[in-house]
């Protein structure tokens, strides 16, 4: 006999037990993190327009004394920064293509300003020309930074959205990474023919790539939208579920006039708060000004490698710290990574501005060029050589806390958070916002540095860094296993509760 759990079923002539059957049935949560393959394909192509913007990054780093030694180039600081200047226009330019064209088409188009770009860097020796260039890769750098988070966020589901929502922060690091590595044997030409290639590759792997189903359900396309969800969550999903729930998180009218309002909507304010405060702490959090002092602090421990060699050691330590950002942001959470990132950066800035007072150093009339190694004036406090060990502990603690938190935590939350109707536009002011803020710390930080002297600004650093751990603590709720709907009730739950509880508050005449 067997017992009741074990009870035989018979179909046809082959008995099943009632526990081999349950077995073959998914439960609701295998249901809700099924995945196919095929998603991680849609990511990989994604993310590979911010490899590109990582190269665009990290180019005038390895191209700048190259062009001055060829007399190409006399002043380096403007084509460095100009790449800001195009970012800030990029953004509203991927803003607008993804609630027209889509998120997939919009990626793809992201290769047509890349391309252009290094068309013009490699053709010209003029300046206008490179600097044309310069401000049309930036130009691709926004429009991938906006798109390729948005594109993730709507394709991946609750439970590995974290972990491939980094990815666009690993595989920009990963750019920089590579320019750093090709920067020593390849002249700068050969430097900009290389991604003006991977742009031609970016266009060609996105083609076979779906668009998300939130935004073929925006198009009221919902049975493109099943067939695509069908593709990405594998046979088991329950995909009839997850299309009602984005369904009944849309609102029926999706004119251009009712987008625009939405932005004034009550369910936006936290959301558009939360979201520009950390593009702030994320840009003011001093990560230019490390990497300005990386180099010359590296080669103070008294190591025998070149610059280029310490820029990719350092590149190296920044994708493997990102690479465990990945790793942890569905386990451990948003909002942990985000405080603990905000505490190492806060010590780590403390602990370097102790170093450059014990050191004596002093910006004095030193202009810092952010593209080169930077040369302060030292003073006997105490030597260089003695607390290298201080200078290089600080710089890699910071490198780690940033990589883990701010740096890809940050775009996660901005794609989670923003309601959908307004996800492209929203997010596209955000990115804007960000290589605004970016653009100021690249171009003022040796102003500032003259101001309050290179240890004021790193104490400064400091404290910003402090406050936006507190800021996440109170104001930024966990997102981690919740679905974008989930998110965006959370929101309006919000506001409902912040309005009942000023309508009790009586009024005073």
């Amino acid at each position: 006999m067997t017992s009741l759990g074990e009870e035989i079923c018979t179909d046809g002539e082959n008995p099943v037990s009632v526990n081999a059957q349950a077995m073959l049935i998914p439960t609701p949560k295998e249901r809700a993190t099924s995945s196919s393959p095929f998603l991680y394909l849609a990511v990989g192509a994604s993310v590979f327009g911010n490899l590109i913007g990582g190269y665009c990054i990290g180019y005038s780093s390895s191209a700048i004394p190259k062009m001055q030694r060829e007399g190409v180039l006399q002043e380096g600081t403007w084509f460095g920064s100009i790449i800001n200047v195009g970012a800030i226009l990029g953004g509203p330019i991927a803003g607008v293509l993804m609630e027209n064209i889509g998120r997939k088409a919009t990626l793809m188009s992201c290769a047509v300003p890349f391309a252009l770009g290094w068309a013009f860097i490699v053709s010209f020796v003029s300046l206008w020309g490179l600097y044309t260039g310069r401000l049309l890769t930036g130009i691709g750098v926004g429009m991938v930074t906006l798109c390729s988070p948005v594109y993730i966020a709507e394709i991946t589901n609750p439970y590995n959205r974290g972990f491939l929502g980094s990815f666009p922060q690993l595989f920009g690091t990963s750019g920089i990474l590579l320019v750093f590595t090709l920067g020593m044997p390849l002249s700068y030409v050969w430097l900009a023919v290389v991604p003006g290639f991977l742009s031609f590759l970016l266009a060609v792997f996105m083609l076979p790539m779906p668009d998300t189903p939130r935004y073929l359900l925006m198009k009221h396309k919902r049975e493109r939208a099943l067939s695509v969800l069908r593709t990405l969550r594998g046979p088991t999903a329950d995909i009839e579920n997850e299309c009602y729930e984005i369904e009944t998180s849309l609102e029926t009218s999706n004119d251009d006039e009712r987008k625009l309002r939405a932005l004034f909507d009550r369910n936006i304010i936290w959301p558009f708060v939360i979201t520009m405060a950390l593009m702030f702490f994320q840009q003011f959090s001093g990560i230019n000004a490390v990497m300005f002092y990386a180099v010359e602090i590296f080669q103070s421990t008294g190591s025998s490698f070149s610059s280029n060699i310490s820029s990719i050691i350092l590149g190296a330590v920044q994708v493997a710290s990102t690479a465990l950002a990945v790793l942890l942001a569905d386990r451990l959470g948003r909002k942990l990574l985000l405080i603990a990132s905000g505490l190492l950066m806060a010590i780590s800035s403390t602990t370097f501005g102790l170093y450059f007072t014990l050191t004596g150093a002093s910006s004095g009339n030193t202009t810092v060029n952010p593209y080169t190694p930077t040369s302060v004036h030292l003073i006997s406090f105490a030597s260089t050589s003695d607390l290298a060990w201080l200078s290089l502990l600080s710089m890699i603690t910071y490198i780690i806390g940033f990589s883990v938190g701010l740096g890809p935590i940050t775009l996660v939350v901005m794609s989670e958070i923003f309601p959908t109707k307004t996800r492209g536009i929203a997010s596209s002011i955000a990115i804007a916002f960000n290589w605004t803020c970016s653009f100021i710390v690249t171009k003022e930080f040796g102003i500032l540095e003259d101001s309050v002297t290179v240890q004021g600004v790193f104490w400064i650093f400091a404290g910003i860094c402090g406050v936006g751990a507190l800021f996440v603590f109170v104001f930024v709720p966990e997102t981690k296993g919740k679905s974008l709907e989930e998110i965006e009730a959370h929101f309006k739950k919000r506001v409902l509760q912040v309005s009942s509880v000023s309508d009790n508050i009586p009024s005073r005449l």
